[in-house]
């Protein structure tokens, strides 16, 4: 088995016009995934609601996440929070170079 290095800050050559989602590695209970955000915030109305606990982090840019119940944060490169199963939040800004490292725990 070979072992393959890869670079978390580098994206696809896809268009800018949807956020892309790269899963990085899965296990029976995990599942890591890169975002890369290309600035398009959550559409209007649409909340996240993941049956799983959520670890992300943002690796590159800024953002602010709507956490329903605690309001706005405001993130930056290098900050991480944990969101619970089933609480519902929504990103409502997201620099064009944001970068995000999710991890999903069941």
């Amino acid at each position: 088995m070979s072992i393959t290095v890869h670079n978390l800050l580098q994206s696809s050559e896809k268009p800018a016009d949807a956020e892309e989602t790269k899963t990085l590695f899965t296990a029976d209970d995990a599942r890591i995934e890169q975002i890369v955000s290309h600035g398009h915030p959550s559409p209007e109305g649409f909340w996240y609601n993941q049956p799983d606990a959520e670890w992300v982090a943002l690796i590159k840019g800024s953002a602010t996440l709507l956490v329903e119940g605690q309001g706005s944060l405001d993130l930056s490169a290098g900050d991480y929070l944990v969101i619970p199963a089933h609480v519902r939040h929504r990103v409502e800004r997201v620099s064009g170079d944001a970068v995000w490292l999710a991890v999903y725990l069941k």
